[in-house]
């Protein structure tokens, strides 16, 4: 398994500097990969913020966790990612989403058959990121389009995808999943088979599995579980993160974060490989000024074994 770091923590910050150096300590100490969010009303976009990273940070994996895909027109998202693209080269794995019906509605768009929608909006894009072209024309979305400058190398796509017909979609279309708040009963049990028989279905290679959990090596758990249920609760209320943490047996986030000394930390990021997890993207979620040395010295010694 890979492992990677999530820099989400950070976007509030609205601050691309923030990022950059923390894109860059992630990279110097040896991470395969730098994912970042991107909040549908936010006003901070996520590929934009990679391609000023990709300037600065070499040898690295940047991606997006995710860009939703609801509020932007496929040939736009393509034409963005194509340009960041040529800014950082052929290291950009490109992750949207469906986010939330609840978020949607913060910006006036509807969220009525969120599947249909997402099949047309990969029919669009990924031709576009693979061939430079396309022509398709489909019930809510349509392009016919030739970009300038057809790509050398498809861009990797992945989908956040939770459900049984988004996993479908994700396997059968692209690279894999970039999951959020699924622990490994749930990867396991849920992600990994169905999004497994989807890619086989379709002749795919294997998928990838991206998961991001908060992780905080500490002593003072209780302290620190409490926090992320007090600043991260909301998450257990919308319904596609709520379905996984009923499959996964946890109340909320509090209770599915990566929390504890280092051998429970270490223990459960190996539950997530042996679950099928291919990249682990740690959300370093530390209080203190000892729990982050604590986590990054735990995570980089995972690295060196």
């Amino acid at each position: 398994m890979r492992l990677g770091i999530n820099g989400t923590g950070l976007v509030q910050k609205a601050s691309v500097d923030a990022i950059v150096e923390d894109a860059e300590r992630a990279a110097a100490d040896g991470f395969s990969s730098y994912w970042l969010a991107e909040h549908p009303t936010g006003g901070f976009d996520a590929l934009t913020v990679l391609g000023a990273v990709g300037q600065r940070v070499a040898n690295i994996e940047l991606g997006t966790a995710v860009v939703p895909t609801f509020p932007r027109h496929p040939m736009a998202l393509a034409g963005q990612a194509l340009t960041v693209r040529s800014l950082i080269g052929d290291r950009l794995t490109l992750g949207i989403g469906l986010s939330h019906e609840v978020m949607m509605a913060q910006l006036g768009i509807g969220f009525e058959k969120p599947i249909r929608h997402l099949r047309e909006f990969l029919s669009i894009l990924v031709p576009l990121l693979s061939e430079g072209k396309v022509a398709f024309d489909g019930q809510v979305l349509s392009c016919h389009a030739e970009v300038f400058q057809a790509p050398e190398k498809p861009i990797p796509v992945v989908v956040a995808a939770l459900g049984p017909q988004a996993l479908a979609v994700a396997g059968t279309r692209t690279q894999g999943t970039t999951l959020a708040w699924v622990g490994p009963r749930t990867v396991r049990d849920h992600i990994r088979p169905k999004l497994t028989a989807a890619a086989e279905a379709a002749n795919r290679p294997a998928p990838r599995i991206i998961a991001t959990l908060p992780v905080c090596v500490t002593d003072d758990v209780e302290s620190a579980r409490g926090l992320v249920h007090k600043l991260l609760h909301h998450y257990g209320d919308l319904p596609s993160y709520r379905a996984m943490f009923e499959r996964e047996g946890v109340r909320g986030p509090g209770e599915l974060a990566l929390v504890g000394d280092e051998q429970f930390v270490r223990d459960r990021i190996d539950e997530l490989a042996d679950a099928g997890v291919t990249d682990f993207a740690a959300t370093e979620f530390t209080p203190t000024a000892t729990d982050r040395k604590r986590t990054r010295d735990l995570l980089t010694s995972l690295l060196d074994a």
